[in-house]
């Protein structure tokens, strides 16, 4: 395996630093350090990174603050929360600026290393295949491009994240169908029952049906106790 690039953002030191070097005893991963956003905001925007790692409440710039500057220049990167998190809010929160996943504390180095490998392993799974020649497709008034993951309607573009792309394009193959949330859960989750995943799951169909308000005839549609449908 090629060695991973990892950005570990910490304010307890000792925590940190116990973590660090028993994960970089394993021989798979290169550890950047930071104790605050803003020192991991500095270490993404100088060195090329594979997954980041950070905790929420730090001092000068909190997690999810790093978190949403770094988003809005890189929507692929996977990004996993190391928390105390337990309110659903504050769960919800963290999914809506862009997170893929959580591990709650505290746990292992172990327990970290599986949760990193997973989410990578899931991230490289999903990436489109595409044997169609054709990657742009209607979705009523809007043009939705898969290779560069973008709606547009009239002269309005939207970018879309990965993981908005790759569930907005399994409604379209089946659109007019539903699609049931378990066979979503389980492609971009890899669980079908996870209640945090879940709720990360109404989040990112509610940002998509913000998306698509701009044309009326275009929807995702609820069908209770079964799964959701594309309409265009």
């Amino acid at each position: 395996m090629e060695i991973i690039k990892l950005l570990f953002v910490e304010d307890d030191n000792d925590f940190r630093s116990v973590i660090k070097d028993c994960m970089e005893l394993t021989g798979d991963y290169e550890i950047f350090e930071a104790q605050n956003g803003s020192e991991g905001y500095y270490v993404f925007k100088t060195q090329t990174l594979d997954v980041i790692v950070t905790d929420i409440d730090m001092p000068k710039v909190t997690g999810f603050e790093m978190v949403d500057l770094i988003r809005k220049e890189d929507v692929n990167i996977p990004i996993l929360v190391a928390s105390g998190l337990t309110n659903p809010t504050s769960i919800n929160d963290a999914f809506k600026i862009g997170i893929d996943n959580y591990i709650k504390k505290p746990f292992t180095s172990d327990e970290l290393d599986c949760y990193i490998k997973a989410l990578m392993k899931r991230i490289k799974n999903n990436s489109l295949v595409l044997t169609e020649d054709t990657k742009i497709f209607s979705l009523g008034s809007f043009l939705f491009d898969i290779e560069n993951r973008f709606l547009k309607y009239k002269e309005k573009v939207t970018s879309l994240s990965k993981r908005e792309t790759h569930i907005l394009y399994m409604l379209y193959k089946s659109k007019g169908k539903v699609v049931l949330r378990k066979d979503i859960l389980s492609e971009f989750w890899g669980s079908e029952d996870d209640p945090f995943h879940a709720r990360s799951l109404d989040v990112f169909i509610t940002k998509l049906r913000k998306y698509l308000h701009d044309d009326s005839s275009v929807d995702i549609i609820t069908i209770r106790g079964e799964g959701l449908k594309l309409i265009c």
